[in-house]
């Protein structure tokens, strides 16, 4: 089954936190609500215990983003740290929480070349899975498909990473994905070529156990601008959900768009509809 979700706290929530939240996602008829800790892990553990409980109550699925300041490839022994740090307190309070899996943007490729990159990247996030794992804690680590070629974060590199790390597997934002090839990835075909990759790369277990993020984005011929609603937008969404149907894909859909709940609803109806023809 595939849910649908928002990115944070619903906008229509009357009195914002977490908890509202989560039930505002129940309300809508979504599924799913993804934990924003994009700047800084500083939920207490009392209060993830609570989302955990609330969560179950309101059969809601938990996935969460980590801190936008995460960069493995900094030439900063201080920010590297410092990034490790932030995965791991991402994974940790997500656990707590009962959140199945996290994401982030892994790093930037400064001058260094994809290959010299990917290595330090792999060097890096190896050690992070093995300290979770001796912690008990199998919260996917998802590193996410990025939309500025400044990013590391193709396709292809984040499938090779979840074949050479365990615990590891590709949150695929398919928005990132069109913004990267300045709209080259925008057609039904686009889509198919995507989850025939993954497919591939990583057997059928990651079209069963997916973690999409989508939205409109604006971008220029260096990618990604900022975010957009999917009407405002190019992305094909009425073929890109066809493409889900298609291939059975199953996981959570995070809607990254302004309007975030609007986006989501839009999303899981055409899905709804598509399942019933």
């Amino acid at each position: 089954m595939l849910l649908f979700g928002t990115a944070g706290i619903p906008i229509t929530t009357q009195k914002r936190s977490s908890l509202n939240g989560i039930k505002r996602v129940r309300e809508l008829g979504l599924d799913a609500m993804e934990l924003e800790f994009v700047y800084g892990v500083k939920m207490s553990e009392t209060l993830a215990h609570k989302i955990k409980s609330i969560a179950k109550q309101e059969n809601v699925s938990l996935t969460a983003h980590g801190p936008y300041y995460i960069n493995l490839n900094s030439h900063k022994k201080e920010t590297v740290q410092a990034s490790i740090s932030r995965i791991l307190k991402t994974a940790r309070i997500t656990k707590i929480a009962g959140g199945k899996s996290i994401t982030f943007h892994t790093a930037t490729y400064g001058e260094a070349k994809s290959e010299s990159v990917y290595k330090i990247v792999r060097n890096h996030l190896s050690p992070i899975v093995k300290i979770l794992q001796e912690e008990g804690n199998d919260v996917w680590i998802r590193p996410e498909t990025t939309g500025k070629q400044s990013q590391f974060g193709t396709l292809e590199e984040i499938i090779k990473l979840s074949q050479e790390i365990e615990q590891v597997l590709p949150n695929v934002d398919f928005a990132h994905l069109n913004a990267r090839t300045n709209g080259k990835s925008n057609r039904y075909e686009h889509f198919e070529t995507i989850l025939n990759k993954l497919e591939a790369g990583l057997g059928r277990e990651i079209l069963d156990n997916m973690h999409i993020h989508i939205s409109g984005i604006e971008y220029s011929p260096k990618g990604e601008r900022r975010h957009t609603t999917l009407m405002e937008s190019d992305i094909n969404y009425e073929e890109l959900v066809k493409s889900w149907k298609d291939y059975r894909i199953k996981g959570i859909v995070i809607s990254e768009s302004p309007n975030i709940e609007f986006d989501a609803l839009l999303l899981k109806k055409l899905m709804n509809r598509l399942n019933d023809e």
